[in-house]
């Protein structure tokens, strides 16, 4: 269980696809082969099956064309959320190029130190960010900045570190019993995945849709602060009255968005959202509670 609840926290996550570049230099593929057959080339390298066509590959075979969060920001007693995404503009070449998704996130890091929450991040969206950020030449002095001693400041690598906590090692256990954000959302009553699942990813790149994978992303980021709300309510950092109004704030956030035309997508999120609850009648945390 995490051990503080700081002023600032960002509930993030990453989306990735292969990366063609990679791809051809390490496995000597002509320049000129399409970026479809060049996927589909390093699929069959990284084991791929008639049952599993598009396995898993390694993260540094891949590039980062997504990052969404919400941040939460405790400021005199009062929270409040954002819903951030890169690139901000799906349509804008300069706004999609890994360099700059990943300069201005981890650059934005390193400003303003906030606490990282995420799900399976320490394995896997950590992980893609440093390896990526090392292959496109991007620098993140701040970012990377660590303390002589664990308790001297904000450490992003420490193991363990109260700056940088992964749900899943609070919630998971080992092999099949570690349940995906999907499984845990769902059973207990908020969204996981709806339309889109992580294996529709690289195809939906290859269609040129970022704006639906973004919107996914942003999803993913969504669910894995609900989650966190239930496991702060859990540990005792929430009274129930706070965590129903932090709820509320949410979904006055994503209806706020909707109605700003910014993100109509996010209604479906909603709709998914308020069937879930339905469906799955938990009682509410903080019901009966000051």
């Amino acid at each position: 269980m995490f051990k503080t609840v700081q002023n600032k926290i960002w509930f993030f996550d990453c989306e990735w696809v292969p990366d063609a570049v990679t791809g051809r230099v390490i496995y000597q593929l002509a320049d000129d082969l399409d970026e479809a057959s060049v996927f589909k080339e390093m699929w069959e390298r990284g084991g791929a099956t008639d049952e599993d066509p598009m396995p898993y590959l390694k993260t540094v075979l891949c590039r980062v064309v997504s990052i969404a969060m919400i941040t939460r920001t405790l400021n005199q007693g009062k929270v409040s959320l954002s819903l951030r995404s890169l690139p901000k503009d799906p349509g804008s070449e300069k706004e999609s190029e890994e360099y700059v998704i990943l300069d201005l996130f981890l650059g934005t890091i390193g400003k303003h130190r906030p606490q990282l929450v995420g799900y399976n991040s320490h394995r896997s969206d950590l992980k893609i960010l440093i390896q990526r950020a090392a292959i496109n030449s991007v620098q993140a002095a701040d970012f990377s900045r660590r303390p002589e001693k664990p308790w001297e400041g904000i450490d992003y690598f420490a193991r363990g570190s109260e700056h940088n906590i992964d749900l899943t090692e609070i919630i998971g256990g080992w092999g099949k019993s570690s349940p995906s954000l999907h499984e845990m959302a769902t059973a207990c009553g908020f969204p996981g995945k709806i339309s889109v699942d992580g294996n529709q990813v690289a195809s939906l790149w290859l269609e040129n849709a970022l704006d639906k994978i973004v919107a996914y992303n942003e999803f993913d980021a969504i669910t894995t602060y609900l989650l966190w709300l239930r496991l702060a309510f859990f540990g005792g950092f929430l009274t129930g009255k706070a965590f129903m109004d932090e709820q509320q704030m949410l979904r006055d956030l994503l209806k706020g968005e909707v109605e700003s035309g910014n993100r109509p997508h996010l209604q479906l999120y909603l709709n998914e959202w308020q069937i879930l609850e339905s469906r799955t009648n938990r009682i509410q945390p903080g019901s009966g509670q000051n």
